[in-house]
């Protein structure tokens, strides 16, 4: 496979299948370093299990995905789970941070995870919560922090490991209007001041609206936008 020139991550002609279901059948893809594309489709489109096939979390049935010029198929379990603890981040709809640690300790932990050591963790960690306006919060755990809050909390949480890729997967769909907005507005600032790359699943036009590029998903085909006009 030739990646488009400069893309970070690319793929191309993915087909994937639950039993009978064609959940991706041709899917392609392609992002640069700093760029924000949306993911959009209907439920049931197949753009979730492109985001995880992206990701190194679930294997393509045949395609070819390439990661700064590897193919992601065929690195070993070992080296695609050091991809998701490094190089990618995550932020899920529901924010899925650890009710048991504070906030501080939630955005810490995938660095600890690394082998920092804690103090050195807690320190990134705090700088990122700073950018995301929730550096107030450290103390306080995830049940006692707004949702807003809390997703802000996740997306600094998905960024303190300065990934090359963030994975955003329907961030803003449990919160309001005006803290989805708010979320949306400093994820893309603090990716894009990074290089970071976002990939953004969402079925939401005003969120969509944050991205540099739109790829629709439909039937598990794929279709560039700004290719299409």
């Amino acid at each position: 496979m030739n990646a488009p020139g400069g893309s970070l991550l690319a793929a191309e002609n993915l087909h994937k299948a639950y039993g009978p279901t064609m959940a991706l059948a041709g899917a392609e893809f392609s992002i640069h370093p700093g760029e924000v594309v949306a993911v959009m489709g209907p439920s049931g489109s197949g753009k979730s299990t492109l985001l995880h096939c992206l990701a190194g979390i679930v294997t393509p049935d045949s395609g070819s995905i390439m990661y700064d010029g590897r193919e992601l198929a065929t690195m070993s379990d070992a080296r695609r789970s050091e991809l998701r603890r490094s190089e990618f981040g995550f932020v899920f709809q529901f924010g899925q941070l650890v009710p048991e640690l504070t906030c501080v300790e939630n955005v810490a932990l995938p660095l600890r995870l690394n082998g920092t050591p804690r103090k050195q963790a807690e320190r990134t960690a705090l700088g990122w919560m700073e950018r995301l306006e929730v550096d107030d919060l450290g103390k306080k755990r995830p049940g006692e922090v707004s949702g807003g809050q809390g997703q802000r909390v996740a997306v600094a949480r998905s960024l303190v490991t300065s990934p090359r890729v963030v994975f955003a997967d329907e961030p803003t769909g449990a919160l309001d209007s005006l803290n989805g907005e708010r979320v949306m507005e400093l994820l893309t600032e603090a990716a894009r001041s990074a290089s970071t790359a976002v990939v953004l699943v969402t079925h939401e036009a005003r969120v969509a609206a944050y991205s540099d590029r739109e790829i629709v998903v439909r039937d598990g085909k794929s279709r560039d936008m700004e290719r299409a006009i």
